[in-house]
């Protein structure tokens, strides 16, 4: 269970991020996304190298270490290859998501990117490792994917003024549940190789990090200089991305990519909650069902094999 409650908690950190965008000074969603993977992915390249460092003093091996259960030659690709792969899944999920939300809303444009990326994660991963995801898999996120749409057709007026999606918004999300994907199957490759946690997380968002710096220097970045908005960007950064990805990593690292992004799910429903606590946002009988069914969906997931060990990818906690 400490595996599927760092994922929750992580979903948790992740949700408060279109609120937190929301209560924040007006900024391009390009502009948003490169300031959070700078801070964030700076501070998971810099906990990876102490982490490392620290390592070679004690006398340990280096990481990458060797794989613990040699599955991985599973993946063909080369190690710097995975990383660059998973570094730019990093770096386009970014404006995707804030662009999403920008158009569409908060709950719309988080539901619409998390409750694509299970099917999508789930998708990739039994064609790239050829390994089925599972019945229980199947059946929690077909169940959470009737409550992404229930909730997503209960809010989808609630940015418009009763307006329809804007399919441009509605493409965006989709987008970012893809890039999801590609990061996440990279950052489990990287695990299966052996790599620590702070090390698959630190290496995919620090080199994100690297070429963030000229995505950011081309917008108009002088939102960072208010207030608010240094408060916005740490908060994505630190809280939503350095936090959220060291839970995330640790999750990962003891279960299989489709049932973390299924658990993942859990991001809309704080999304949801904080749009109604937070920013005013009516909650509808609809978008009730829709998030009950949803949590429906999680809590299959998240109560199975209890008592039984990880899968044979399991490589360690947080080193």
């Amino acid at each position: 269970m400490r595996y599927v409650t760092a994922v929750l908690l992580a979903a948790v950190c992740f949700g408060t991020t279109g609120t937190a965008q929301a209560l924040g000074p007006d900024a391009s969603a390009a502009s948003v996304g490169a300031a959070r993977i700078l801070i964030g992915g700076g501070a998971l390249g810099l906990i990876a190298l102490v982490v490392h460092v620290a390592g070679r003093g004690r006398g340990a091996a280096g990481t990458p270490a060797a794989p613990a259960t040699g599955v991985a030659s599973r993946h063909p690709l080369p190690t710097w290859l995975l990383v660059a792969i998973g570094a730019a899944g990093v770096l386009a999920y970014q404006p995707a998501f804030f662009a999403g939300t920008s158009a569409n809303g908060v709950a719309v444009g988080t539901v619409v990117a998390l409750g694509s990326a299970p099917v999508i994660t789930g998708g990739l991963d039994w064609v790239l490792r050829r390994r089925y995801p599972g019945h229980r898999w199947a059946l929690a996120t077909a169940i959470a994917t009737v409550g992404v749409g229930i909730l997503a057709a209960a809010t989808g007026g609630m940015s418009g003024g009763g307006s329809a999606a804007d399919p441009v918004g509605l493409a965006a999300s989709l987008a970012a549940g893809a890039s999801y994907a590609v990061y996440t199957l990279a950052a489990k490759a990287l695990l299966d190789r052996g790599w620590s946690n702070a090390a698959a997380m630190g290496g995919l968002f620090g080199t994100a990090a690297v070429f963030s710096i000229p995505l950011l220097a081309a917008t108009d970045a002088s939102w960072l200089t208010t207030g608010p908005g240094l408060a916005m960007a740490v908060w994505l950064g630190l809280v939503t991305t350095t936090v959220a990805y060291l839970l995330f990593g640790f999750g990962l690292g003891g279960l299989a990519p489709a049932t973390v992004s299924t658990l993942t799910l859990a991001e809309p429903l704080t999304a949801g909650v904080l749009g109604v606590a937070l920013l005013g946002e009516s909650l509808t009988a609809g978008a009730l069902l829709g998030l009950l069914v949803l949590a429906a969906g999680i809590v299959v997931l998240a109560t199975a094999g209890r008592g039984r060990r990880p899968s044979d990818s399991t490589v360690g906690g947080l080193q």
